[in-house]
């Protein structure tokens, strides 16, 4: 198998972490801290690749020198290693060498698919905290793409990584129970027009939610598309068609 430590060199103009000198430093210091000889990390790096099954995890004395006084980058099987034994943040590390996992659904952004997709990024990690804008109450729905459009730099740094270009986004107040169980409170929703990303199949459940609601709180729905299946889905006396002449 061959190495990957292509992957893991730092593209040029990359932001690393410099809290603690080069990344070799720092796993250096990590193996100091913990008063382990080299043979002692070359031992626990065998000991892993023989549960794991495969020589890729192993690292020899020699490497392990390379990495934390050449600067080698090391292959993502032995960074694996490193982290394991040295009992360090395996996302962490990868961010030293100018990888950082938590940006991965922002640039995931950068390249929109036009077709229906699960997003299995992991969730942030525990100590993550987002800020919510003080004007929003969350007992109420707000609709939040209003805060950047205002101004509100607190509300341009909860938004801070959508398309607010191409996209609007809604709160759903902790009291409102009018959508549910199609949206439970304290849901963050994207809008969008129903027939960009939508299967069929869901237009149709999308308008039959729209339908409960207005029977419910009463008033009146106006939604506006361009797909002719959402179109045919109304009943025909709330339909209206228009032409460009």
């Amino acid at each position: 198998m061959c190495a990957l430590s292509h992957f893991l060199r730092a593209p040029a103009g990359a932001k690393r972490d410099d809290n603690m000198d080069r990344p070799g430093e720092k796993l250096k210091r990590a193996r100091e801290r913990l008063k382990l000889t080299y043979r002692d990390v070359e031992k626990a790096s065998q000991n892993i690749a023989q549960r794991r099954g495969s020589d890729e995890f192993s690292i020899a004395l020699s490497r392990l020198a390379d990495i934390e006084h050449k600067g080698t980058v090391p292959t993502i099987f032995r960074l694996y290693t490193l982290s394991a034994i040295y009992r360090l943040d395996f996302t962490d590390v990868l961010g030293w060498y100018g990888v950082p996992l938590e940006q991965l659904p922002h640039d995931a952004q950068l390249n929109p698919l036009n077709e229906t997709h699960a997003a299995s990024f992991a969730a942030p990690s525990k100590n993550s905290t987002v800020q919510l804008p003080p004007e929003i109450d969350l007992n109420s729905t707000t609709f939040l793409s209003h805060l950047s459009r205002r101004g509100n730099k607190t509300g341009l740094l909860f938004l801070s990584g959508w398309d607010l270009r191409q996209h609007r986004y809604g709160f759903i107040g902790l009291e409102d129970w009018s959508m549910f169980p199609v949206l439970r409170p304290g849901s963050l929703v994207l809008i969008d027009e129903p027939e960009l990303h939508l299967h069929t199949h869901w237009q149709a459940k999308l308008l039959e939610m729209l339908q409960g609601i207005q029977r419910r709180r009463g008033g009146q729905i106006i939604l506006a598309t361009q797909s002719g299946d959402l179109f045919g889905f109304a009943p025909d006396h709330s339909r209206l068609l228009l032409r460009t002449h």
